[in-house]
């Protein structure tokens, strides 16, 4: 199974390809030029692995919440790959990578992912580890941090910078002090291709006409995605 995976939701730009087993990740904090730069780093994971588009399993892609611009182009470059190598399409929620990465690196199996959606609100999203991967309580929303949905007490963990732009003012059901949690991470491509490969194994893929990002915001969400 090759998988490439594309993330450019946040100021990170990342691509990973999963060939063979093994994950390669090109990772960047870049405030512009994601276009630029994703391009380049999927010509180069292909390139060191000796991979054409047409020989690989499928695309993903990071399909939000997130910025507007990168969520765009990270729908766009994976349509325009997988549309012209007859590829299906793996979605990731840029939140579920986000609570995988919390799993990966330091073993959090009940995390509440929280980003800086601007304008006073946040991207958020509880999850818990699940034979390995992470599965999602309830629904992702956007909100004001006062409003996001508590999921009780537990053994909880933060992941993401919305617990440090609004210290204080997300409910108070951490296991440890927000300046302990992983304020500082963002979405990467990695964790994006390891959920891809679990949806694909189950057959959740979709068609690269099919392939949607996911705003949250009503404003926004109606908004096409052109080649």
């Amino acid at each position: 199974m090759n998988i490439l995976a594309i993330e450019t939701s946040t100021q990170a730009c990342s691509a990973a390809l999963l060939c063979r087993g093994q994950l390669a990740q090109r990772y960047r904090v870049a405030p512009r030029g994601h276009g630029e730069l994703i391009l380049a780093m999927i010509d180069e994971l292909l390139r060191e692995a000796g991979l054409t588009p047409s020989r690989l399993s499928a695309v993903a892609f990071g399909r939000g919440p997130g910025a507007f611009t990168g969520v765009r182009i990270d729908t766009a470059v994976a349509q325009g790959i997988a549309y012209a190598a007859d590829l299906p399409v793996v979605p990731v929620s840029t939140l579920a990578a986000l609570a995988q990465a919390g799993y990966r690196l330091k073993d959090y199996r009940a995390v509440l992912c929280a980003t800086d959606a601007r304008m006073g609100e946040v991207y958020w999203g509880a999850y818990q580890v699940q034979r390995g991967v992470v599965s999602l309580l309830g629904e992702e929303c956007v909100c004001r941090p006062e409003a996001v949905p508590s999921p009780g007490k537990g053994a909880w963990r933060g992941i993401g910078n919305g617990w440090a732009v609004y210290a204080g003012r997300l409910p108070d059901v951490l296991a440890q002090t927000p300046e302990q949690q992983m304020t500082d991470l963002l979405p990467r491509a990695e964790e994006v291709a390891l959920l891809a490969r679990y949806e694909f194994e189950q057959g959740r893929v979709v068609a690269a006409e099919q392939a949607m990002p996911v705003y949250l915001r009503d404003s926004v969400a109606q908004k096409s995605i052109k080649l």
